[in-house]
């Protein structure tokens, strides 16, 4: 059993932020329904299929997860999911708290039938300033948290984003923790409670915490920013025929590389290469001497060289290269399974692990309402029940 067996999570989430987060709880063994609107969730659509609304980006952020459709405009669709919240640990939405309140599903609504139920908002901004209540993309966060800065810093060019939706997917992350975190107060407590995770706070503390710099102390030292990360020489050093990672930071690490290569005179004849100060100071010319370095041979004769010598390295992979890794191919990590409805898929496998609590992909990513009437019967409803919300359009009839 997952750690988190027993705990049932109400996912009114869509897109990525949120169905990641919810994906991770039910990855560690909660019980996550994925409440949907008539249309579904959009991320259905994204990209490549071979079916209809099952799209990659959605099948990579909602396994371990049940589907039920309503429609929670309707009176008997917000009270159908009133009637789900007795019975369930947390309720997660990215739904903005204005629509939540016209909808008659606030923290209040919601706490009234379950006191105990913790409600996860997670939102745009934080909820007591100016942006409050505002909508919120990945490329918004992205730049207002710095991260386009970085690379006109770094290179001198044009801001760029990040090509991944490196917001929603760290935020998520930290909504796990938030989480866990408020339902371990909550077995304390005995009590529930609302929590907001917003996403422009967490990405500025995410961002800011390597590049405060000399603007973390008053009056500022300098204009903030960390020079090594924002070196344009950062990057995979190109070998002569690929490319190469390879972070040589400490003292230990530049003796270590120097003795492979045979070149221990450098940091006695160079002062740049002294010492952590020297090559900090001087980090775009050791950068750059290290770039010329790699040319010299090939990827795969560095890897020799490096790992011979204790150096942390890797291939730089893409995304074919890195289905082959041989850790990952020995770990099992990128898994074929066959899925009920889409077939032979890769499947990610949970990253973390437990000496004692076991993980497992309980439910294979739904189809649109797929467990709907099962759901409701666990909740106490009626099959005339059901049937009413079917026929009145509120609740998806796949089951």
């Amino acid at each position: 059993m997952g750690p988190l067996d027993g705990i049932r999570v109400i996912d009114i989430t869509s897109v990525v932020m949120g169905p990641y987060a919810t994906q991770v709880l039910g990855d560690f063994g909660a019980d996550v329904i994925k409440v949907e609107p008539p249309e579904g969730d959009v991320a259905r659509k994204i990209t490549v299929g071979r079916n209809d609304g099952m799209g990659p980006i959605f099948l990579n952020s909602n396994r371990s997860k049940r589907s039920i459709t309503l429609d929670l405009k309707q009176k008997s669709g917000k009270d159908a999911l009133l009637r789900l919240c007795e019975t369930a640990d947390i309720l997660v939405c990215n739904v903005r708290a204005k629509a939540m309140q016209r909808l008659g599903l606030s923290y209040e609504d919601v706490s009234a039938v379950n006191p105990k139920l913790i409600y996860a908002g997670l939102v745009g901004y934080g909820e007591d300033g100016p942006y409050a209540g505002r909508p919120a993309y990945d490329d918004l966060i992205q730049g207002g948290a710095t991260m386009a800065y970085l690379y006109t810093r770094a290179t001198g060019n044009e801001p760029h984003y990040v090509p991944s939706a490196i917001a929603d997917r760290a935020v998520a992350l930290y909504a796990v923790g938030v989480i866990v975190s408020t339902l371990v107060e909550r077995n304390r407590s005995g009590q529930g409670q609302y929590v907001s995770i917003p996403m422009f706070e967490t990405m500025v503390n995410m961002t800011m915490a390597d590049h405060m710099g000399g603007l973390t102390f008053d009056p500022p030292l300098d204009s903030g920013g960390y020079n090594r990360q924002l070196s344009p020489s950062r990057r995979p050093y190109q070998t002569s025929d690929g490319y190469v990672c390879v972070p040589i930071l400490t003292d230990v690490h530049f003796d270590r590389f120097f003795t492979a290569i045979d070149r221990q005179d450098i940091p006695q004849n160079d002062p740049r290469f002294r010492d952590l100060k020297s090559r900090i100071a001087h980090i775009d010319e050791v950068y750059g001497w290290l770039s010329e370095a790699f040319l010299e041979r090939t990827t795969a004769e560095w890897m020799e060289v490096l790992e011979k010598a204790d150096l942390p390295a890797m291939p730089m992979h893409d995304f074919e290269s890195v289905m082959q890794d041989p850790h990952l191919v020995a770990t099992d990590f990128f898994r074929h399974v066959t899925h009920p409805t889409e077939g032979p898929i890769r499947e990610m496998a949970v990253p973390a692990t437990w000496s004692r609590s076991k993980t497992s992909v309980v439910h294979p990513v739904p189809r649109q309402g797929q467990q709907g009437q099962e759901i409701l019967r666990e909740a106490g409803f009626s099959d005339d029940e059901i049937a009413a919300l079917v026929n009145d359009g509120v609740m998806g009839a796949t089951d």
